[in-house]
């Protein structure tokens, strides 16, 4: 994915300041504004319950057909909690979970893009197979060394999130002399694997609640607009986490507020696409914000 100009770091400009493409089956993609994607979770434990529907075709459409007719250009399909703590899951499991959801909503929402939420290459192959159109992989391949180069082999874009150890342990492993420094070299570092593999349009993720202290997650966001040197999309995750209502003593479900709050600051510091499970309200932040900023 490359951008078709200059950068530059000033709020005015972040409303989406270079378009980008992307080559997907065929289809040329453009984006000229931030996007929005809606997440929906296969899952029985994923840490914000709404988020969650049972698979059955029916339940999976409404869910899906919500999320877009609210304003998500993306869907963001998981099979795989990976909260602090999740239990691991089989592959098998995962992609029971997955490849149904892929396989029913990208035959009734064509025209909508379907990630596809793994750190697994197989689930990623078999999803992309069955109709995804990107792979969103939280550990950036570290987590399984065949991902990259599958990625790479189904010719799709990828999200290369930041991320320590495993769901289960990166809440120790928050330890870092600089770290705004140490990021942007490991996605230095990672992208240039990644390019070299032969994949052609990148997405990065910082990872918010990821290996991530509070007060750190805090700083990567007033510091985002840095990660746009690197010269590509960036992804921000933070809907209803741990960041947000730890940091005003409630619980996920009483988090929307700060949810907005965080994503209109996200905007306003360069991010091009906001993963969320609210799409209604993110998408009113971004209508708010594009008409302060046009």
């Amino acid at each position: 994915m490359y951008p078709a100009s200059g950068y530059s770091s000033s709020i005015e400009d972040n409303l989406f300041p270079l378009k980008y493409t992307l080559q997907i089956k065929g289809r040329l993609i453009v984006w000229d504004k931030p996007q929005i994607m809606g997440i929906l979770n296969t899952t029985p434990d994923s840490f914000f319950d709404k988020s969650r529907v049972s698979l059955k075709k029916d339940q999976v459409l409404a869910k899906a057909g919500k999320l877009i007719e609210e304003g998500a250009s993306i869907l963001d399909i998981g099979g795989y909690s990976s909260r602090p703590g999740a239990k691991e899951v089989s592959l098998e499991e995962e992609i029971n979970r997955v490849v149904p959801a892929v396989e029913w909503i990208t035959e009734h929402f064509p025209e909508t893009l379907v990630s596809v939420d793994t750190f697994r290459s197989r689930v990623a192959q078999l999803a992309i197979q069955s109709g995804a159109h990107i792979v969103n992989d939280i550990s950036s391949g570290d987590l399984d060394e065949q991902m990259i180069n599958t990625v790479a082999s189904l010719r799709v874009p990828y999200i290369a999130m930041h991320m320590r150890g495993k769901p289960e342990t990166m809440q120790s492993q928050t330890q870092y002399k600089d770290i705004l420094g140490e990021l942007l070299n490991y996605f230095a570092q990672k992208v240039d694997l990644i390019k070299k593999s032969g994949i052609k349009d990148v997405i990065i993720d910082p990872g918010f609640g990821f290996a991530k202290s509070l007060e750190q997650n805090y700083f990567l966001l007033r510091n985002l607009n840095y990660f746009k040197t690197l010269g590509f999309p960036i992804l921000v995750g933070i809907s209803r986490k741990s960041m947000i209502y730890k940091l005003l003593d409630c619980n996920p479900e009483d988090a929307l507020n700060g949810t907005t709050a965080l994503n209109m600051v996200a905007l306003q510091h360069g991010a091009n696409i906001l993963r969320v499970h609210d799409v209604k309200e993110a998408n009113e932040t971004l209508k708010l914000f594009s008409t302060v900023y046009s």
